[in-house]
């Protein structure tokens, strides 16, 4: 039996925690500065800025980072109280609110992209090793919400500055070859509730 092919990115997405019980939907509340010019998308890394305010990061091989951004709402002036699964950006209101699953235990899925930005895939020998996050252009799209975040094949590694370990791939969508095209992966380096600085330092 074919497996399901991986069709495109779509940011990082929790589905379970690190000990395999089920991922339950927590999150946390943070604020976006009004009028804030840069559009996050769902399944995007935020991070903490020195106002107290989170902000879209952007990928890489080493970063700092609150959590993975689900969605926002805020007040309207038209429409009333808000909810969106991704912030459009330039959104003037006093009460634009994040939503971020923040906890470092929480395993998420991110689709594998290769050095020209498409679907790409990892062996089975670098589960355990880290790996970075790839930027596309455009970094999401606007129709569905999703990121299009994705683990940089080209970055597995041991390095410890890289932000997320992989710790598991997934089987259903292995490709012809037998590799990986998603992975499950947790945080790793950068992670601002737990690093030594304080976040608003990072």
């Amino acid at each position: 039996m074919a497996y399901p092919t991986v069709s495109g990115l779509y940011g990082l997405v929790p589905v379970k925690m690190v000990d395999g019980s089920p991922y339950t939907g927590a999150q946390r509340a943070y604020k976006i500065e009004s009028g804030s010019a840069t559009a996050i998308f769902n399944g995007d890394f935020v991070a903490i800025g020195t106002g107290g305010l989170v902000d879209r990061v952007a990928a890489g091989d080493s970063m700092a980072y609150a959590g993975v951004f689900v969605g926002c709402s805020y007040t309207d002036p038209v429409f009333g109280l808000t909810f969106r699964n991704s912030y459009p950006g330039g959104v003037t209101a006093d009460d634009i609110t994040a939503f971020v699953v923040d906890g470092d235990n929480v395993l998420y899925k991110v689709a594998v992209t290769d050095s020209s930005g498409e679907v790409g895939s990892v062996a089975q020998s670098e589960i355990g090793n880290n790996v970075g996050l790839d930027d596309q252009s455009p970094v999401g799209n606007t129709t569905t919400g999703r990121s299009y975040v994705a683990a940089d094949e080209d970055s597995t590694a041991d390095t410890a500055t890289l932000p997320l370990r992989i710790v598991q791939g997934v089987e259903e969508t292995k490709n012809g070859s037998g590799e990986f095209t998603e992975v499950l992966v947790k945080f790793n380096a950068g992670h601002q509730l737990s690093n030594t600085t304080g976040a608003g330092d990072a």
